[in-house]
């Protein structure tokens, strides 16, 4: 198998899946944030107006209306405002499933292939980050509509109201952008420093605290806090460091609001005697700095411009956690078997227990296994059936001997492929929230209606699709099935999956003998291997073959023989029969305990 080597995505990256599939939120948020903006461009107009045309023409009537309009305006900006938190919060939301997504699924890439120890704290920490994501994110869009729609507003309106000065303010806030732009460079490095300190802490008192009984045993209590006291003064240094460069941006604040005011100011007098301008012009062009140009600076530099650069360092470090793990190459003595390959199983010298110290489960065990098999297997209760099914799906490692699927030894370096060759299907069904179309294709998402209907009325799913409502019915509360609902929906699942070795572990123990009959014939006429672990003795009945298992060794052979032949199995078989059938159901197990 070839070894592809995953590139980091980038920290955005992760966002612009989900950011994509809620352009129509985004387009929602922006109509309601012009509509928010609405009170900072009518602002400086409707003062001038006040002034102008009512209080110094004195009509005061006129000048009050004028105010009048100027609060409704703001009433209707908080309306806007009110009614935005909806879409923003679809935003929110779904970037959140995203990067949860991608934390999980790169998680479980690096434990299924064993990339490096398992480190619970590393869970911990990214969860952490991820909502961290959330709410800065949340945090940054409510923030980064207001200043952008402010600006604007307050920019055209001063342009209109008073265009001598709109062109000092485009200046200022050039200078503003510049300096901004320098001190985010400084405080994104300062930001980094500050949370790999974070993280060297986490690890460093993780450690311990899992190992603080063997520190105090040994003496080492001292130097345990040195080294995480030292991590504690690194956390703080660095984010004392970041703080510093942070408050450094109010000098953005002075350069890009305020020189444009004190500008204002001081050009009044001159601009009044030459008639250029109005005084209510002038006290317009006041409120357009005041109310809506340094707010929206303010926020943008003491708010934004630290929540962006966090959001951004965020980002990058769950990107580098998120990073897939290539992928494992198949074993070195053979190549991995394609979807038209027909592997035969094999077992040789297989031994396995639970410990260096324990006595084997498996013992010495040599089995064959042809493609295209129908193999039972039986015992009783604790003998090791459910070991040997782990052992063929490559679940458990063998203490000694080879398990061999197509001629490739199944183990840490089976690779991929295996996921997609063998399903194992346990007596605990598994059902997740989701739409039961979901359900079902969990294992082949490609697989079509007309696929996943034909399945279901092979495997006996199909009254439960009819009833539930078809596929697209949601399964949030998977609580409402019955055992039995719940086996046929994984039973399905394996169904339609690409494995050509399919083991069913007590997997029908909850369906009637009708409908553990029906299923396992679909299975049996699929192609591929099947292997099921008796839970009746019809299922042993009908497999081509039956291994029994009783602790000292192995016999093989069908129904017939093994009555003659078996000892145990013929007592197997006595207790099944006399076991009657409307027990079986009640329990849901067999007395026999197989």
């Amino acid at each position: 198998m070839t070894v592809t080597a995953n590139t980091e995505p980038s920290g955005w990256a992760l966002l612009r899946p989900a950011l994509a599939g809620q352009r129509r939120s985004l387009l929602v948020l922006a109509s309601w944030s012009v509509l928010e903006a609405a009170p900072v461009l009518l602002s400086g107009q409707l003062v001038a107006a006040a002034l102008d045309r009512g209080f110094l023409a004195g009509e005061l009537a006129a000048g009050l209306a004028f105010l009048m309009l100027y609060g409704t305006a703001m009433v209707l900006g908080a309306w806007a405002a009110r009614n935005a938190i909806t879409p923003l919060a679809a935003i929110v939301e779904a970037a959140r499933d995203a990067l949860v997504r991608a934390v999980v699924q790169a998680r479980l890439a690096h434990a299924a292939q064993g990339s490096g120890p398992v480190d619970t704290s590393t869970v911990a920490r990214l969860t952490r980050q991820t909502e961290g994501v959330r709410q800065i994110l949340a945090a940054l869009l409510m923030m980064a509509r207001t200043v952008v729609f402010s600006l604007g507003a307050a920019l055209a309106g001063l342009a209109t109201l008073l265009p001598e000065m709109a062109g000092v303010t485009l200046g200022c806030l050039a200078a503003a952008g510049a300096l901004l732009a320098l001190l985010s460079v400084l405080f994104r490095k300062r930001y980094r420093e500050a949370l790999l300190a974070e993280e060297r802490l986490a690890g460093s008192a993780g450690h311990a605290v899992s190992g603080l009984r063997d520190i105090l045993a040994c003496g080492g209590a001292d130097t345990a806090t040195r080294r995480v006291g030292h991590d504690v003064d690194a956390n703080a240094a660095a984010s004392i460091a970041a703080a510093r460069v942070g408050a450094c941006r109010i000098g953005v604040v002075v350069i890009g609001a305020r020189v444009p005011l004190i500008a204002t100011l001081v050009m009044a007098p001159s601009l009044l005697r030459s008639g250029a301008v109005t005084p209510g012009q002038i006290l317009g062009a006041v409120t357009y700095l005041i109310s809506g140009l340094e707010p929206a600076l303010r926020l943008f530099a003491q708010s934004l411009g630290n929540m962006g650069v966090q959001l951004q360092v965020l980002l990058r470090r769950l990107a580098q956690h998120t990073a897939r793990p290539p992928e494992s190459p198949g074993p070195p003595d053979a190549a991995a078997p394609g979807r038209d390959h027909v592997p035969s199983l094999s077992l040789r010298g297989v031994t396995f227990a639970y410990g260096p110290h324990s006595a084997p489960i498996v013992d010495d065990l040599d089995l064959d296994v042809p493609y295209g098999d129908h193999l039972a297997i039986v015992g009783p209760s604790g003998i090791g059936k459910s070991t040997v099914a782990n052992l063929m799906a490559g679940l458990e490692p063998c203490r000694r001997g080879d398990v061999m699927l197509g001629g490739i030894r199944l183990g840490a370096s089976a690779g991929p492929w295996l996921r997609e060759a063998v399903a194992l299907v346990p007596q605990e069904s598994y059902v997740f929230a989701g739409t039961l179309r979901e359900n079902l294709a969990y294992l082949a998402p490609e697989v079509s209606d007309d696929e996943l209907a034909r399945a279901a009325d092979l495997v006996g799913l199909a009254p439960v699709v009819k009833r539930l409502g078809g596929f697209d019915t949601p399964m949030e509360q998977t609580a409402a099935l019955s055992e039995g609902e719940r086996q046929l929906i994984t039973l399905v699942r394996a169904y339609v999956s690409p494995a050509r070795l399919v083991i069913l572990d007590e997997a029908t123990c909850h369906l009637d003998p009708a409908a553990e009959r029906r299923a396992e014939e679909a299975f049996a006429d699929r192609p591929g291997t099947l292997v099921i672990i008796a839970h009746r003795i019809s299922s042993a009945m009908r497999a081509r073959r039956i291994l029994v298992l009783d602790g000292s060794s192995v016999r093989i052979g069908d129904h017939h023989a093994l009555l003659r032949d078996s000892p145990l199995y013929a007592d197997l078989a006595n207790t099944w029969a006399a076991v009657p059938e409307s027990a079986d159901l009640a329990s849901g197990r067999d007395g026999a305990g197989v």
